[in-house]
């Protein structure tokens, strides 16, 4: 290799290191693209009404923040009420796990039980050992809560700078690729906005569906904490495939609490809903979403989580949805499709040059006859 290929292959290697160290960042400015993408097909939709931009962003920040306040203003008193219902209820559950335990004993073989019994008083052990370790260390939760904090003023900073004006941004974006390129990279970026869109329209509406049809059964059923769970069940919507399996736990734990056939009432509740959503709701608001296979979509939250955290978990299908759509049309399309081989190539200049040679002999021979006439 010469020279100036070491450079940039060594260029790149920082390059990768440097975005490495600042995922978090990168992830956040991630995160208000997609909400400005968002937010930025409001506020043209308020355009065509002729309405100044400037105005356009303000009423669509003024109506996005009346929707948050409006919740935290009448739901979240509600879920805190009954958050505080739960922690009152914390020693029935104990004293319940303790009757159902000593019914177990009657029934379960002893080394099973005493294999169960080593493996919660280990996991007791660590989770006593975090919680000591979380209160202990009061300079980490500052810090922690500090960095949330910047990070959402971060979030919410680079989203209205976006929305503001985000023709410059995306210019810039698409001056980094050649200029045989530049179109395409225009077409591809505007897929990539409808999909988004798309998915993020369709989530919202998942989400409430799931809440409403949860804080309804639930409430039927005489669950306790109905909103709780409902709400939870709505926000773990937002994890495809593992969010749903994981809201099932709390409310049929508390179900338990009542009866065994409730909690059984509860998991058929929850396992109805997602049939309902999936088979009927999903095909119906989600037509213009990229079609995303459930394993990609299981591999995509367990690998995003891992590498990022709690951010990569709920970034992990917006994410998921843009790599496809590029690895889509420029690995597939514009690459392998376009892919042919140095047989192929032959073949297809010998085939130009016989079908040439033909051209020129019915030329030769057509001049001829017009000779002879």
């Amino acid at each position: 290799m010469a020279f100036g290929q070491w450079l940039g292959l060594l260029a790149f290697a920082i390059s990768l290191y440097i975005l490495w160290q600042i995922r978090q960042i990168v992830l956040l400015v991630f995160a208000s693209v997609v909400l400005a993408t968002v937010l930025n097909r409001v506020v043209r939709s308020i355009e065509r009404y002729r309405i100044n931009r400037g105005i356009a962003i303000a009423m669509t920040m003024t109506v996005l923040l009346a929707l948050v306040i409006s919740f935290f203003a009448v739901i979240v008193p509600r879920i805190v009420e009954q958050l505080q219902e739960l922690v009152m209820l914390i020693p029935v559950i104990s004293e319940r796990l303790r009757i159902w335990y000593n019914w177990l004993q009657k029934i379960v073989p002893v080394d099973i039980l005493d294999n169960l019994n080593i493996i919660l008083s280990s996991l007791a052990g660590q989770l006593q050992s975090l919680i000591a370790q979380l209160l202990g260390n009061f300079w980490i939760l500052l810090n922690t809560s500090l960095a949330a904090i910047l990070s959402l003023l971060l979030f919410l900073v680079v989203t209205m700078m976006l929305l503001a004006n985000p023709a410059p941004y995306r210019r810039l974006l698409i001056l980094m690729f050649p200029a045989f390129y530049r179109r395409r990279v225009n077409r591809i970026l505007r897929e990539c906005e409808v999909a988004l869109i798309g998915w993020i329209k369709g989530t919202l509406i998942t989400m409430l569906f799931v809440s409403l049809l949860s804080f309804t059964g639930l409430s039927v059923l005489r669950v306790p904490l109905p909103l709780v769970n409902a709400a939870l069940a709505g926000f773990l919507e937002f994890v495809p495939n593992i969010g749903p399996t994981l809201s099932v736990f709390p409310p049929a734990l508390l179900a338990l609490l009542d009866a065994p056939w409730k909690a059984l009432a509860v998991i058929g509740l929850y396992v109805v809903i997602q049939q309902v959503e999936s088979l009927i709701l999903v095909p119906l608001i989600m037509q213009q979403e990229v079609a995303l296979l459930p394993v990609f979509t299981i591999l995509a939250v367990i690998v995003f989580a891992g590498f990022f955290g709690f951010l990569g978990l709920f970034l992990a299908i917006p994410l998921l949805i843009v790599i496809q759509i590029w690895l889509k049309e420029v690995l597939i399309k514009d690459v392998l499709n376009k892919w042919r081989t140095a047989s192929d190539a032959n073949g297809k200049s010998s085939r130009s040059r016989s079908v040439s040679k033909r051209s020129d002999h019915r030329t030769v021979s057509t001049v001829d006859k017009t000779k002879l006439n």
